[in-house]
């Protein structure tokens, strides 16, 4: 369970006034000129592949507001079904529009009701970075309904999220462990609940929430809609699926290649010493917009990102240890486009939708496969063009081997002038062997140190 910043007991109330819609007030009477063009518009958004799915008008706007155009393939098989209210698996890699994919259905699915406080869709992810990008998503979906939306994570105060969560939600987002915190306060009721969504549901497994996932799951109402949603479902997932969904229906959208026609993959053979430079080489010959630099651990992040901010400017760190305010504010900056090389650990792995992401570099060679799959799902997102490169020590040959296995892809071999596997001091000896033996000159007798 998340820590808590404070201790908090609250009991349990029901507001006696009813909730106010957020709608605006009846525009004043329209010219029939400007009539005709919203319905002209609404038209066109009807006869679209998103509008054949039945969405409502207010979804439709909302979605040409923020330029969807023509849904993506998780999207096209996903939505009509989980419209049908069934229990459903979608499984497709990251950067290819999977939040939308849940979060048309909820909106479509439920209803404002003024006299209902307790929320009725919930949305479990992994990390507080894809909370709010999430309430984000659903924010600019929802602006033409009343309904509302909260992310709940730890890091945070919890006496604005249970304010919030009094005035009354229809949507919570949130981490297992600040869900939980907030059920056993008794300031989260689910007795509501029509949906429920696993987000990244072997990205939660993988950090350990399965204990709190399932408790969450024992107390939803049995009669509630499951969507799981994951890039990857291994056996912990097919056994959360197996026991708390009903007849789920696998929706498999991943390709085996990972975005080839938008990604293009390299790496680099290099001593572990001479990282360094040859990152800052590469950066200056590549010139990204923005570029994710990932290491392995949070002392390596640290030790990254201050060598390079010495040399470049705009540079962030993120990893799990720092304060929650600090990472919102990191976060923000990288989104804005304001930092341009960002250094973090697999925290940001998953789910982080910034669509000016040019370059990826795994300073570290991932531990597992996956985690190179999400790590490059970073750039090349719905279409975008973006670049990757790995660094591979001499002894990583094995990993790097793995990493091609499982996306079935031969990674192409970069290379810059004075950079190689081997370190400096033995390639400069091989070199000099290798002069000597072209000029049949005697090797070097040294002196013994006595």
């Amino acid at each position: 369970m998340e820590k808590t910043e404070e201790t908090l007991s609250v009991p349990e109330e029901t507001p006696e006034t009813e909730r106010k819609s957020k709608a605006p007030k009846a525009p004043k009477a329209e010219k029939p000129a400007k009539n005709a063009r919203k319905d002209e518009r609404l038209r066109q958004l009807q006869n679209s592949e998103f509008g054949q799915m039945g969405l409502s008008r207010e979804i439709l706007l909302a979605l040409d507001d923020a330029q969807y155009e023509t849904p993506s393939q998780i999207q096209k098989v996903f939505i009509p079904k989980a419209l049908t209210g069934e229990d459903l698996m979608g499984q497709a890699q990251t950067g290819t529009g999977k939040t939308a994919a849940f979060a048309i259905p909820i909106l479509q699915l439920i209803k404002f009701d003024e006299n209902s406080y307790d929320p009725q869709a919930l949305i479990l992810v992994p990390t507080r970075e894809l909370a709010v990008q999430v309430k984000d998503e659903i924010e600019k979906l929802a602006k033409y309904t009343d309904l509302t939306c909260l992310a709940l994570y730890g890091g945070k105060l919890l006496s604005p999220q249970v304010q919030a969560l009094r005035a009354g939600v229809d949507v919570v987002i949130g981490t297992p462990g600040r869900i939980m915190d907030h059920i056993s306060r008794r300031t989260l009721n689910l007795r509501n609940l029509k949906i429920v969504v696993l987000d990244e549901a072997d990205r939660m497994l993988d950090i350990g929430f399965r204990p709190d996932i399932e408790k969450i799951l024992r107390q939803v109402p049995q009669s509630r809609q499951t969507l799981l949603l994951s890039a990857t479902i291994p056996p912990p997932v097919e056994s959360i699926a197996r026991k708390y969904m009903r007849e789920p229906e696998i929706l498999d959208c991943s390709l085996k290649e990972i975005a080839s026609e938008t990604i293009e993959q390299f790496y680099f053979t290099v001593a572990p010493e001479m990282k360094f430079e040859l990152l800052l080489q590469l950066l200056k010959r590549e010139n990204p917009h923005q570029a994710i630099i990932f290491c392995r651990t949070k002392r390596g992040v640290e030790k990254v990102a201050d060598r390079l901010s010495r040399e470049m400017q705009s540079v962030e760190a993120i990893h799990g240890d720092l304060q929650q305010r600090r990472r919102d504010r990191v976060m923000a900056s990288f989104r804005a486009g304001k930092t341009r090389y960002l250094v973090a650990t697999d925290v940001i792995g998953r789910g982080i939708d910034v669509s000016g992401i040019s370059h990826i570099i795994n300073y570290d060679i991932p531990a597992f496969c996956d985690d190179y799959v999400h790590r490059v799902g970073r750039t090349g997102r719905m279409g975008h063009e973006g670049v990757a490169f790995t660094f591979v020590a001499p002894e990583e040959g094995n990993e790097l081997t793995r990493i091609e296995m499982r996306i079935d892809k031969l990674l192409k071999r970069d290379e810059i002038e004075g950079f190689s596997g081997l370190p400096k001091m033995r390639t400069a000896i091989n070199e000099e062997t290798s002069a000597n033996e072209e000029t049949k000159a005697p090797p070097v007798r040294r002196r013994r140190r006595l």
